[in-house]
């Protein structure tokens, strides 16, 4: 039996992040056809970080020092087997809204439960602060949709045009706390 052990991130762990796989095998992506969203098979594999290891290094580290909250998940050898990042910035004109900022989970250790537990966790963050959603701009790859609508997440009420605009393909998505 796998054992995980969950704990707040700090600066110093930023550079963990280098010990995990996020390579990812998409089969189907949700994509936008003759104006509606549907699944396309693409089979891609995105071998590496998206946006490049700097960009989710340099997220992390601006979410931890800007008073947001990230959350590892470890095995018995202290390795980071994924990890998730909520922003403390509140937005939205009719919700208190806050962004999960990065959801991961090294390729060996996922459909194991540690994506949940570390959404979870950070859903009870953000109950802590006081907001009413947490905004979530999923990748379109079809299994992480499914994982996020699996966990209650809905399509968002109110769109965040800037993060809309970072990547139009991403599904808006929106969970009630």
């Amino acid at each position: 039996m796998l054992s995980v052990k969950y704990r707040k991130l700090v600066v110093e762990d930023c550079k963990r992040i280098n010990d995990m796989n996020p390579s990812q095998y998409i089969k189907k992506a949700w994509r936008e056809v003759n104006g509606q969203r549907q699944l396309v098979e693409i089979n891609y594999l995105d071998s590496d970080w998206a946006n490049g290891y700097e960009h989710h290094f340099n997220s992390l580290k601006a979410t931890i020092l800007s008073e947001g909250d990230a959350v590892g998940a470890f095995d018995d050898s202290n390795r980071l087997m994924g990890f998730a990042t909520i922003n403390r910035e509140f937005f939205g004109d009719n919700s208190n809204y806050v962004l999960l900022d990065q959801l991961f989970i090294s390729l060996e250790h996922r459909n194991k439960g540690i994506g949940k537990k570390l959404f979870l966790i950070i859903a009870e963050i953000a109950k802590e602060w006081q907001a009413d959603k947490i905004y979530i701009c999923s990748g379109s790859a079809e299994e992480t949709v499914a994982f996020y609508f699996a966990l209650g997440c809905k399509e968002t009420v109110e769109i965040n045009k800037t993060l809309y605009e970072q990547d139009p393909r991403d599904f808006q998505l929106e969970y009630q706390l």
